[in-house]
């Protein structure tokens, strides 16, 4: 999600998969505050989320915002305690139910609030919090999180958010976990006259204040915490009408005043994008609330049709190309990728951050399907086999549940070439990108689980692929073919596997292609001559004895 000479593109690469695993700062070690975060609580749980109404006003010379939110929830079942995520030094100033003010238990950065009424099975109810305070200030925008404060070049203010990993609760008061999306939603930003807010979903009133603006948006459809995003700027706008599979798509297009002719060209890639990933995911998810691409003042993050852009109007990541192959010139990467999250990230989100990879690895392997669309199949196994050289294999893809932690940034290109990998074994590529269309289809706006996403994708294959993901989410080992070659027989097993790991792999023999099946003890075959080579489209090493 986050990423010209050689060296420099080697160092922007070592730089950008160190932030990659630094969204949650990579830590082993949890607290309190950690299970509260990460934790389906029973504050939580008996509750679920239908509206959000956040209403604020951005005082950008005291770097401050005030406002509420309005939270209407539905009442699974009868619980008098419930839990708001708020982070310090954000403060809650009150809390209403009815017209009355609710106790309020402070616990670090988890609210505990105390309803008065009781909270009947199936009813609508509605609180009011209130708040304000100084929001954290982004150091490393999108990596660490929090409000960026910056100045454009003609020294207007140029302000957004970027939350991932650290939570929205970082800005605004929500139930801040993934497992349960909003239903719907309604965002008002009053900013300083001669500004402009673009948040999700569609701009739905101006209003004109003696001193502010207040632009009101809406969203229609559910949205996680971290895709909600505030941006603010002497913006100007332009759009384009995309004829998609669900028919008309309004895409919109803000950016900063002086870049609007540069923008204008460079932003081609985003119906280029459009078209390649409806063909492969399915259409967009989100046509009620339309598609926007919002110049902001760090790389760009996936917010829900609200998508952030700050990649410099350059090719590749800032200029660099992550694969080293000159493939990865051919594309503006903030655009491709954090549009791709649109699909997996948005339309399907992990219940749990553990389970993080099934928005990177999936969005980072849409990066090469762009590529196919495009350029053709074997551009497109190029880039993704050039990117195996930032993989660590320093943790496993998923990290620890309830907690808040997230697996290794290996979840990006380790990810995507174990999902290339698999493209392969399925051996039929129209039923694969059924696959991935019927992904989007069957978890429609819905949360998951990694249990989910594999069980899918092993009944669609026909394939039992439960020894492959243990083995490339759930370890660090590479499945390593280790094999000799002597009076014109082939020995050979798989080693540094899990248990029942039996993966075929397509290999050349004697200049001729053929499925070779392994298993962690010695085969043996005849061969006429004294060569073996693996498909490279197979995400595995080799070992010759």
């Amino acid at each position: 999600m986050r990423f010209a000479k050689i060296l420099l593109a080697v160092f922007f690469l070592s730089v950008t998969m160190t932030n990659a695993q630094s969204l949650l700062s990579n830590k082993e070690k949890f607290t309190h505050q950690d299970t509260l975060r990460g934790t389906i609580t029973p504050e939580r749980e008996w509750w679920d989320l239908t509206y959000y109404h956040l209403d604020i006003e951005v005082f950008p010379e005291t770097k401050t915002i005030a406002g509420k939110n309005t939270i209407k929830y539905r009442v699974l079942k009868p619980h008098q305690v419930l839990q708001i995520d708020l982070q310090e030094p954000m403060k809650i100033e009150q809390v209403t139910q009815n017209g009355k003010a609710l106790k309020v238990k402070h616990d670090g950065n988890a609210h505990f609030i105390t309803l008065q009424d009781n909270q009947k099975t199936n009813s609508i109810n509605t609180i009011e919090v209130t708040y304000s305070g100084k929001p954290r200030e982004a150091v490393r925008a999108p990596w660490d999180g929090g409000f960026s404060w910056k100045k454009d070049k003609n020294g207007k203010d140029f302000i957004a958010t970027s939350c991932q990993g650290l939570g929205a609760s970082v800005w605004w008061p929500c139930k801040d976990h993934m497992y349960d999306e909003v239903d719907s939603m309604d965002i008002s930003v009053t900013v300083p006259k001669g500004l402009t807010d673009v948040s999700n979903g569609r701009l739905k009133s101006i209003k004109e204040n003696k001193k502010t603006t207040t632009f009101n948006w809406t969203v229609k459809n559910p949205i996680n915490n971290y895709g909600v995003n505030v941006n603010i700027g002497d913006y100007v706008n332009f759009s384009e009408i995309y004829k998609g599979e669900k028919g008309p798509l309004d895409m919109d297009y803000y950016v900063l005043r002086d870049n609007l002719d540069l923008a204008k060209e460079h932003f081609k890639d985003a119906p280029k994008m459009m078209e390649a990933f409806e063909h492969w995911f399915g259409p967009y998810p989100f046509y009620e609330d339309s598609f926007k691409l919002v110049e902001v003042p760090y790389l760009g993050m996936e917010h829900q049709s609200s998508v952030t852009y700050g990649n410099q109007y350059k090719k590749g990541y800032l200029g660099s190309d992550l694969s080293r192959t000159g493939w990865g010139l051919k594309f503006d990467f903030i655009i491709i990728h954090e549009a791709g999250h649109e699909w997996f990230a948005n339309n399907i989100t992990n219940k749990d951050i553990a389970d993080m990879w099934i928005h990177e690895s999936f969005t980072a392997y849409s990066e090469n399907l762009f590529l196919d669309y495009y350029y053709g199949k074997k551009a497109s196994a190029e880039y993704v086999i050039g990117t195996r050289a930032s993989i660590r294999n320093d943790k496993p893809m998923i990290g620890h549940y309830n907690v808040n932690s997230e697996g290794s940034g290996d979840m990006y290109y380790k990810g995507a070439n174990m999902l290339h990998t698999l493209r392969q074994l399925i051996e039929d590529d129209e039923k694969w990108r059924q696959i991935l269309r019927g992904l989007n289809k069957t978890f429609y706006h819905k949360t998951v689980t990694t249990k989910q996403i594999e069980d899918y994708i092993s009944e669609q294959s026909g394939i039992d692929l439960t020894e492959f993901f243990n083995q490339y989410l759930r370890t660090t080992k590479i499945p390593t073919l280790e094999y000799e070659i002597k009076d014109n027989t082939l020995k050979y097993r798989w080693i540094n596997i899990v248990d029942n790991f039996d993966m075929p792999i397509q290999v050349t023999i004697d200049d001729k292609e053929q499925w070779l099946f392994p298993k962690a003890d010695w085969k043996t075959m005849k061969l006429q001559g004294n060569s073996i080579s693996v498909d490279a489209d197979f995400y595995i090493k080799t070992s010759k004895i």
